[in-house]
């Protein structure tokens, strides 16, 4: 039986134990989508985590959708990055940058030169989002077209070619929390008629065909893809979600990736979770549902076998040397929300280690 303590192989990258750090926006990068000497030090304190997945980087300019968050688009960016690998690399830990294009999510007054954001369908979330000048409605995005999809996928690709040039172990692609890949995903943002629509097999083809080009870029080893079916976030509608995830997962497991990182929103998805683990070869990455932030108690869905590692946010980010506390049983500290979005080093590298 294996325990969270335990090294585990990721299709050839040895992790100390199966404690993922996961991956939680901080908007605290510099002008020109930079991290900073700041980022660099806040994930190496993090780097005794079995893997790090970073908060969402947007593969280009058109996938952003908040203030003060991370590019990977360019030569700046990728070296930029590089302070930050290094740094983690010396403490002896592993990363995977998140490529998260937000699609409709976010705001024309976020992007440069008159650009508005673009979406699978031109259908506005019916939610608000932060920008520079306070909580603004979203608006309509611009439908992509069938050469922008296509575009769009190399983005990704090219962002994860940026990726391994700036030093990292691999990347995950956002498919979650209503995002762009999301966004083709559910029947209620996904409106098209045309091949990246309509049917399960058409709404499953963009997450398809982007992990297929990442992993042709930079080997399927190094990639991965969260997922959360059925989440409501970002006002996305999934009413029958079992169906899109099955026929999903079953075309990832032929790309042989090296995880599927899930997120359930809700315990009711906990019987689909257990479905999709026995239709994936790969490694199972779990962001379990619970009641409040992901606590100790879940350290035994390694050992049930749900799953071959768990993922923590909150505590990641208050607790730099988490596995060292959830293997004493504490004490943790607790997540200041207020320090979540912006700012410095206050609630980002100032919680006390052990």
């Amino acid at each position: 039986m294996s325990s969270a303590f335990d090294p585990i192989y990721l299709s050839g990258i040895q992790l100390a134990n199966r404690l993922v750090m996961a991956p939680m926006t901080r908007s605290r990068a510099a002008e020109g989508g930079l991290p900073t000497a700041l980022t660099a030090e806040y994930y190496a304190q993090r780097a005794s985590a079995g893997l790090i997945v970073t908060e969402g980087i947007q593969p280009s300019v058109i996938g952003q959708g908040y203030p003060s968050t991370a590019g990977l688009h360019s030569a700046e960016q990728v070296a930029a990055w590089r302070e930050v690998t290094d740094a983690v690399h010396r403490a002896g830990g592993r990363i995977f940058a998140q490529l998260m294009h937000t699609g409709r999510i976010g705001h024309p007054s976020l992007l440069p030169d008159g650009l508005i954001p673009v979406g699978v369908s031109p259908v506005a979330a019916k939610a608000r989002v932060y920008t520079v000048e306070g909580f603004k409605e979203m608006v309509a995005p611009r439908e992509l077209t069938g050469d922008e999809i296509l575009a769009t996928i190399d983005d990704f690709a090219t962002a994860a070619r940026n990726a391994v040039a700036a030093g990292f172990d691999g990347v995950e692609l956002h498919g979650a929390n209503g995002y762009l890949i999301h966004q083709f995903l559910a029947p209620g943002s996904n409106r098209r008629d045309d091949a990246w629509g309509g049917s399960v097999e058409g709404r499953i083809r963009f997450a398809v065909e982007a992990a297929r080009a990442v992993a042709a870029e930079i080997g399927a080893g190094r990639t991965g893809i969260r997922i959360s079916p059925g989440n409501p976030l970002n006002d996305i509608h999934e009413p029958d979600p079992e169906p899109t995830y099955t026929a999903l997962v079953t075309e990832l497991d032929r790309l042989d990736l090296a995880y599927l990182h899930v997120l359930e929103f809700d315990s009711k998805v906990r019987e689909l979770t257990v479905q999709l683990r026995k239709q994936f070869g790969g490694a199972l990455i779990l962001n379990p549902a619970t009641d409040g932030p992901t606590g100790p108690e879940a350290l035994t869905l390694i050992e049930e076998g749900v799953a071959d590692l768990i993922a923590y946010g909150q505590l990641f980010l208050a607790n730099p040397d988490l596995p060292a506390r959830l293997r004493s049983g504490g004490p943790f500290n607790e997540a200041d929300r207020t320090t979540f979005f912006g700012g410095g080093a206050r609630g980002y590298t100032d919680y006390p280690a052990l």
